[in-house]
C-alpha cells in the first residue's frame, strides 16, 4: 500500500519580512519525509500561505517546527493587514491527500494543537471537522472580533479554548487546527479600486449571505427578534471584499471550502454577473496557494469546446478564461498540487 499522505496549510500573519518568511520555510526544509510545495507571501495583506506535504507524523512535526519559528519572531502588537486574523500563527489546517480518512488528520491536528499550547503556552481553538461544538466549526466564527478583541473574548467562558489556558498573549494571539477538505484561496479581480463595490459582491455570492435592510438601512428583523438574512448565491464559499495595494485594484476575495460544490468557474461567473449589476467589468483572477489537478479539469471542461482534451489542454483552458496569469505568471507546475508531489 502507498504512504499516506496529508497536507498542511498553515497561515501566518506575516507577509513583508523577508528574513522571517526565509525562517519559517526553512524550518520545514530541515524536516525529512516533508515537500514544501509553496509558500505564497501578500504584502497587502501582510499574511502568507505556506503548503507542504509528507506522512501525516513528518507533517506534523513540520507544522510544529515551523510554528515556533514563526513564535518568536512575529509580533501582533505591531501587525496590520488586509485578512482577518487573530494570530502571528492564525491558522493551521490538515488536509487528506492520498490513503488517509479525515478522522486520521483530526487526530494529527487534536496533537498538534495540544502540543503548541503546552510547548508555546498559545491558545488554540479546534475548527471544522475537529471542532469540539457546531459553534466552533466555522473558522469565521472563531476569528470574530480578530485578534484585537481576543483579549476579551478569552475572558467569556463559552469562548474557552480547547487547549492551553484563557490567557491573552500579546505577542502570539491564538490559534485555530482542524482537518478540513481541499479549499481553495481564490480572488477574482475587478477594473475598479473601489473596495465598496468588492465588499458588496462579497455580500452577494458568499454562502452565509448579508442581512436583510430597510430603506433606512436598519436590520428587518423576524417575530423573534432575529435579523433576517438574504442567503447567498454561492455555497460553501466565504467571500470579501479587499483592494490590492500593489495593483490599485479591488478584489472578491474568496474561500472555495468545496470545490466540488463551487468551482473556480462558477464563482468566477457569479462574481463576473455580480460585477455588472455594479457597471464593473471582471478582468481576471487569482490562485493563492495551490489546488488539487481535478479543480483544473472541472473549470477546463467548463469552457472547452471539445468534449475530451487532455489534462494540461484543460489546465490551459482554465487559466485562460479565468484570467490567472493577469497580476503575475501562473506556472500550473507549481501552483496544482499533483504537479509538486
Amino acid at each position: 500500500m502507498s504512504q499516506p499522505i496529508i497536507e498542511c496549510v498553515p497561515n501566518f500573519s506575516e507577509g513583508r519580512n523577508t528574513e522571517t518568511l526565509e525562517a519559517i520555510a526553512n524550518a520545514v526544509r530541515a524536516v525529512d519525509g516533508v515537500t514544501l510545495l509553496g509558500f505564497e507571501p501578500d504584502a497587502d495583506y501582510n499574511r502568507s500561505v505556506m503548503t507542504f506535504v509528507g506522512s501525516p507524523t513528518a507533517v506534523a512535526e513540520a507544522a510544529f517546527a515551523a510554528c515556533s519559528v514563526a513564535s518568536k519572531l512575529i509580533d501582533m502588537t505591531t501587525h496590520k493587514g488586509e485578512h482577518p486574523r487573530m494570530g502571528a500563527i492564525d491558522v493551521v489546517p490538515f488536509v487528506p491527500v492520498s490513503n488517509v480518512t479525515m478522522e486520521e488528520c483530526v487526530l494529527v491536528a487534536k496533537s498538534f494543537g495540544a502540543r503548541l499550547a503546552d510547548e508555546l503556552s498559545i491558545p488554540v481553538y479546534l475548527y471544522e471537522h475537529a471542532a469540539s461544538s457546531p459553534s466552533r466549526a466555522n473558522l469565521a466564527a472563531i476569528r470574530k472580533g480578530e485578534y484585537e478583541g481576543l483579549a476579551q473574548k478569552l475572558e467569556d467562558p463559552e469562548w474557552k479554548p480547547d487547549y492551553g489556558t484563557p490567557a491573552f498573549h500579546p505577542r502570539s494571539g491564538a490559534t485555530v487546527t482542524g482537518a478540513r477538505k481541499f479549499l481553495i484561496a481564490y480572488n477574482v479581480n475587478l477594473d475598479t479600486p473601489d473596495q465598496k463595490i468588492a465588499h458588496a459582491i462579497a455580500l452577494r455570492v458568499r454562502e452565509s449571505g448579508q442581512v436583510k435592510r430597510d430603506e433606512a438601512g436598519k436590520p428587518i428583523k423576524d417575530e423573534n427578534g432575529k435579523s433576517i438574512k438574504i442567503p447567498g448565491t454561492l455555497k460553501s464559499v466565504k467571500a470579501m471584499g479587499v483592494h490590492l495595494d500593489r495593483h490599485n485594484i479591488a478584489q472578491v476575495s474568496m474561500n472555495l471550502v468545496d470545490f466540488e460544490v463551487t468551482a473556480m468557474h462558477t464563482a468566477y461567473e457569479e462574481v463576473r454577473k455580480q460585477a455588472a449589476e455594479h457597471h464593473v467589468a471582471v478582468t481576471g483572477s487569482e490562485l493563492v496557494g495551490l489546488a488539487p489537478l481535478e479543480a483544473f479539469r472541472l473549470a477546463g471542461r467548463h469552457y472547452a469546446a471539445e468534449p475530451s482534451l487532455t489534462d494540461e489542454q484543460l489546465v490551459d483552458q482554465t487559466v485562460r478564461n479565468l484570467g490567472l496569469d493577469q497580476l503575475d505568471p501562473f506556472d500550473p507546475k507549481k501552483k496544482i498540487i499533483e504537479y509538486m508531489i
